[in-house]
């Protein structure tokens, strides 16, 4: 338990519903009429909803211990995929709907973030780009450089991206884990 006059940005609040929150900004509000106020920003760690909550100075939060260690993806069992803690070895299922999007980014020995809450895995955070080889792409048309147009791109991971039309099958290409976009050749 911590008060409203601790909170610190990057801090992971429990509120009420068991919903975990992490403070994004903060600012204590003093007017000149009436109590003391906390104005804050918070993100929701799951969902990544953003949105504004305002506490009395002083009232008591719930801070969630959130755990955040480096790990290498392994392999894939059933619908989990398995993270090696890279300092304890200790091998870690979580489960597909945790990992999302990132699936799209990750080969087998890419290292990741994964955030854990009471044992339970959170969020797996993966570098801000990947470099991944192209699987299969259709040849770019002569004569069609010039537009700066793209063309659909299959990556060895399986997931779709948008490459321009000079790319071929199999270069390797950097893409933005976040947003999935093509940042260039690597």
């Amino acid at each position: 338990m911590a008060t409203t006059n601790d909170l610190k940005n990057g801090m992971v609040l429990k509120l009420e519903g068991g919903d975990l929150w992490s403070v994004v900004e903060f600012q204590h509000v003093k007017p000149g009429k009436g109590g003391a106020f906390v104005r804050t920003k918070l993100k929701n760690v799951l969902s990544g909803k953003v949105v504004d909550k305002t506490f009395n100075a002083g009232v008591k939060v719930d801070v969630a211990n959130v755990d955040k260690r480096e790990m290498q993806y392994s392999y894939r069992d059933g619908d989990d995929f398995v993270f090696m803690d890279t300092e304890t070895y200790d091998m870690v299922n979580v489960p597909a709907s945790t990992v999302g999007d990132a699936a799209n980014y990750m080969l087998e020995n890419t290292l990741a973030t994964v955030a854990f809450n009471e044992g339970a895995a959170l969020y797996v955070d993966l570098p801000a780009a990947a470099e991944l080889t192209i699987a299969n792409t259709e040849p770019g048309l002569q004569g069609d450089r010039s537009t700066g147009g793209t063309k659909p791109a299959t990556l060895e991971t399986g997931a779709e991206i948008k490459v321009p039309l000079f790319i071929t099958t199999g270069e390797k290409v950097k893409v933005d884990t976040r947003t999935g976009e093509y940042l260039g050749r690597a």
